[in-house]
């Protein structure tokens, strides 16, 4: 109360609002001039508006008498422009510049919260403003000047060329044919910079006529700017209660729905960016960004983020490469999109970059003309997928841009896990498609052993080994001391049985871990970033710590018995990809990480009730070891258990068979739907022929 005391009211004034130039009214802001050189000096040449963009350009007359110009400097901007030739499309007909372009911006997206006032004889007139425009200089005629440059050197440039030169400027041209332009694709095109800017550029400029600021003809436009009636009934906006009165005139800030971007660019900031969800965030993120270790990812998303939470959304978005998260390439080209530069669909593009990124995983470098080679691309579209995760070394190739991250590898063993059985389905796919050899699989041995390690050094391979049998000797010397004083507290110390202390050894040729992939021999044993032996923890040589071993095999023997149900027969090959995948559908932490090696899974096969079909095949097979073993299910439980051991008998007899000879074996007891129903169950058909599942030599 003592402080409006002390600010008393000295004069009230009425508002009236003017609605004569309502949606009319625009306010221009000139750039700053010189005192000398104001803008009531200068004289306006002609003035133009597109009305739907709200955007002006006025073109301005310039003193070339005033103190302050520079005639020599306005002279060869001149002479720039138009050269020395004159006609009518001169810019500068004086050969000086004496006229100069302005180009208007919107200032403010919301401009309902300003009016423009005027004050007469104790009066407010109040006037709401359709626009506000920024004027800055146009600087088109240096383009001019550029232009008309470039003209003329390739004017001089064409005589003196001769007929060999112009036969060497023939250059090989690509033909591409559109295809039917999809909704999706629709939608894209128009949300698109490019197809604005040509909206844009499709509204007709409007000319207008300037009047000066004491023509008569703007005094009687000024007088719009006053309310025409006193009356009640003309301001009846202005009947309302103080607080009322004060929201009309001071809204809420509330951004418009189409202010708020859709989807981010590149130049979305970082507190927008963090009012979306968070897998959101990381995928605009990793889109943008293409390759990004996991800390880094962290320091973006800012403090408080949940490290598993980001884990979880990375994973649907991005692929593990030496430790780092590189982004998926369906994320990059979405279905129905094509490329740039040849016009591939985008599923043939996916196949390619995820092509790199599986050699990524093997080395450190790479050369284009192999992955070109491979994928049969254009150079243009493989040069994009280099350039996404790795960067150009002169006679070398293309190495990956970030440094192996080995912290990440060691504090989320599982999701590495994870990842790589991910890799394994994906290099599965890639060997169908693109009928990749073991020479292409395999990098030659004299760049596996050079002088320089790829990742790993022998040196510190040997420290890491040494630290971890430092870190497990204790636990080791505990669990045979515990064991020892066991037996002896039953009298039986002198038989000790040394069969239940498992040591950890090496693998063996006989029975080493399963080989999954076609890793072996790669970056000194390294698999996506990660060692082998230090991922196998202890369950080299199928021994499994104490309490373990009964969990693994019923997890073992659920996975294989339901696998065959609904297979039936499988290689050796398929089951151990199909064992990856599920793998990977997984939680974190599950017992079968533990490590799984070829001959348990075998036995496994052989316990859940299946028999090895040993198939003829031909002698001039390329299918590797793995795809010689075919396992069947004896016994399903069903009536057709028998006949399905007939159909096996033959074909462990024969390689291929032709159908008719196995309907003479299978027609006396069943009929044609149900012949069809176990050759589904156990064959494939392809040139006529039919094969046990698996065993089709391309």
């Amino acid at each position: 109360m003592a402080n409006e005391e002390d600010d008393p009211i000295i004069q009230e004034i009425d508002v009236f609002l003017a609605r004569s130039l309502l949606e009319k009214l625009y306010l221009f802001q000139y750039p700053i001039r010189p005192a000398s050189m104001t803008y009531d000096d200068v004289t306006h040449l002609s003035a133009k508006i597109k009305p739907k963009q709200q955007k002006v350009e006025l073109e301005m007359a310039i003193d070339t008498l005033n103190p302050n110009y520079c005639r020599s400097k306005g002279e060869q901007i001149a002479l720039n422009v138009d050269g020395t030739c004159t006609d009518e499309t001169n810019t500068y007909s004086s050969k000086l510049m004496d006229k100069q372009t302005f180009c208007s911006s919107q200032a403010a997206s919301n401009v309902s919260r300003y009016a423009a006032a005027v004050y007469r004889k104790g009066e407010l007139h109040l006037t709401p403003l359709h626009g506000i425009l920024q004027l800055r200089p146009s600087f088109t005629y240096l383009d001019k000047a550029d232009a008309k440059h470039r003209e003329r050197e390739a004017a001089n440039e064409g005589g003196d060329s001769s007929q060999d030169e112009a036969e060497d400027d023939i250059k090989q041209i690509t033909v591409r044919f559109s295809r039917p332009e999809t909704e999706q694709a629709r939608q894209r095109r128009v949300q698109s910079y490019e197809f604005l800017q040509k909206r844009q550029a499709e509204e007709h400029w409007i000319h207008l006529h300037y009047y000066g600021l004491k023509d008569s003809r703007s005094e009687h436009e000024r007088q719009y700017l006053f309310s025409q009636g006193h009356g009640l009934a003309e301001n009846t906006e202005l009947i309302k209660s103080p607080s009322e009165y004060l929201m009309m005139l001071m809204p809420p800030s509330v951004e418009e729905e189409n202010d708020k971007p859709m989807a981010p660019s590149n130049v979305l900031s970082m507190a927008q960016l963090r009012t979306l969800p968070l897998a959101d965030q990381i995928k605009i993120l990793m889109k943008n960004v293409k390759v990004m270790p996991f800390a880094n990812l962290m320091s973006l998303l800012g403090s408080g983020t949940d490290s598993t939470t980001v884990l979880r959304c990375i994973q649907q978005v991005a692929m593990l490469v030496q430790g780092n998260w590189v982004v998926k390439s369906d994320v990059l080209y979405p279905k129905d999109t094509s490329s740039p530069h040849s016009g591939v669909p985008a599923e043939v593009l996916c196949r390619g970059r995820d092509f790199v990124m599986w050699k990524f995983t093997q080395d450190r470098w790479v050369v284009r003309k192999e992955v070109a080679a491979v994928t049969k691309l254009c150079p243009e579209d493989v040069k994009d997928f280099l350039e996404h995760m790795s960067v150009a070394r002169i006679n070398k190739g293309w190495e990956f841009m970030l440094p192996y991250d080995e912290d990440f590898v060691k504090k989320h063993p599982d999701v590495v896990q994870r990842q790589r059985m991910l890799w394994m389905g994906i290099q599965a796919k890639l060997e169908k498609v693109y009928n990749l050899v073991k020479e292409q699989l395999t990098p030659k041995k004299q760049e596996t052993q050079s002088g320089h390690p790829l990742l790993v050094s022998g040196e510190q391979r040997v420290n890491m080994a040494k630290a971890k049998v430092k870190q497990n000797y204790g636990q080791l010397e505990k669990e045979f001391q515990k064991q020892k004083a066991e037996l002896k507290s039953n009298d039986t110390s002198s038989n000790i049985d040394v069969s239940s202390i498992h040591v950890k050894e090496e693998p063996v040729s006989d029975e080493e871990p399963m080989d999954t992939s076609v890793y072996e021999g790669l970056n000194n044993g390294i698999i996506n970033g990660l060692h082998v032996e230090e991922d196998s923890m202890d369950s080299l040589n199928g021994h499994l710590p104490g309490g373990c071993s009964d969990r693994v095999a019923q997890e073992l023997k659920a996975f294989v018995s339901s696998t065959f149900k609904r297979q039936f027969v499988l290689t050796l090959s398929e089951l151990k990809r199909l064992f990856n995948l599920h793998l990977a559908s997984l939680p974190p932490g599950h017992i079968l990480f533990s490590g799984i090696s070829d001959k348990m899974l075998q036995d496994m096969v052989l316990e859940v009730g299946c028999k090895q079909i040993l198939v003829p095949f031909p002698p001039q097979t390329a299918a590797s070891p793995d795809e010689l073993k075919v396992y069947a299910l004896w016994e399903a439980g069903d009536i057709y258990d028998q006949h399905r051991q007939v159909l096996l008998e033959i074909f462990s007899k024969n390689y291929r068979v032709r159908r008719n000879v196995i309907q003479n074996q299978l027609s006396q007891d069943l009929n044609k739907q149900e012949v069809d129903r176990v050759l589904k169950d156990c064959c494939v058909s392809y040139g006529g022929m039919w094969y046990l599942k698996g065993t089709v030599q391309s």
